[in-house]
């Protein structure tokens, strides 16, 4: 392990991010650390399970809450490649997570500073501790690389469906 936990963890997440691209999603992955032991693990499935609620943060804190054998996930981090949108972020909040690390931000759909903060909004009863920036440049090329190719099949896709 690295004398930084969070990029212990967070090298973790980018490798399961592969997995996603591998699966035909969007290489976004989430893992929640308790205790020192991964009890949640996800990858983006919205669109191989037509699920548009199965980003990586709500797959690894469902997997997380069977894992426990609870809804409320205290004492836990969750490390994410990209910064949560506003479901996720909701989730992060109700689930009671402890900390939230995540890698590249989000200027599109971030909740956690891009565009909106929900973590930080006073009237929550629970306050999630936000790290970003860990691994950013790594996790923000892997996304970069990702879109190029799809933008670039997808032009060539065209280009063979013209008569």
């Amino acid at each position: 392990m690295t004398s930084d936990p969070d990029e212990h963890w967070m090298r973790e997440a980018l490798a399961l991010a592969d997995a996603a691209e591998v699966a035909g999603e969007v290489p976004v992955a989430a893992l929640l650390v308790h205790e020192g032991r991964v009890v949640g693990r996800g990858y983006n499935r919205n669109i191989v399970e037509h699920d548009p609620s199965a980003h990586a943060e709500i797959v690894a804190l469902r997997e997380a809450g069977a894992v426990l054998g609870n809804h409320r996930l205290v004492d836990t981090t969750l490390y994410c490649t990209l910064e949560p949108c506003l479901m996720c972020a909701g989730a992060i909040v109700h689930a009671r997570v402890q900390r939230l690390v995540f890698a590249a931000t989000d200027p599109k759909t971030g909740a956690v500073g891009s565009v909106f903060d929900v973590l930080s909004d006073p009237r929550h009863n629970h306050h999630v501790e936000v790290r970003s920036g860990v691994l950013a440049e790594e996790a923000g090329e892997r996304l970069r690389a990702f879109f190029r190719r799809r933008r670039a099949e997808e032009k060539e896709s065209r280009r063979h469906a013209q008569p």
